[in-house]
């Protein structure tokens, strides 16, 4: 984290469903990052890299949790960012509203 700040009200469609109050920079790190990621326009990803750094950043992208990713935005950031996630965690990481029974193989 660069420094410290308080969310941003602009930032709040992005974590719609928590008190942006509530929220610790520090603590709620890997949310913050995965929402804006997911939700955020040009001017809010912009405060993201404003307040946390790309190392920050590229971490949460290269260990995404489970099933909280758009599969096009976790793509876009994989390209952006030159990661590669291995398809097992990367699978595990999209967001369905269908369950997918993957096989054991």
């Amino acid at each position: 984290m660069k420094n410290r700040q308080k969310i941003p009200g602009f930032i709040a469609p992005c974590l719609w469903s928590y008190n942006i109050k509530e929220l610790n920079l520090k603590a709620d790190k890997e949310l913050i990052i995965t929402q804006v990621l997911n939700y955020g326009d040009e001017k809010r990803i912009k405060w993201l890299y404003s307040v946390y750094t790309e190392k920050d950043i590229r971490e949460i992208v290269r260990h995404p949790r489970r099933g909280l990713w758009f599969e096009r935005v976790l793509n876009f950031w994989e390209i952006m960012l030159k990661i590669r996630i291995p398809r097992k965690i990367r699978e595990k990481a999209i967001f369905r509203l269908q369950p997918q029974f993957l096989s054991r193989k």
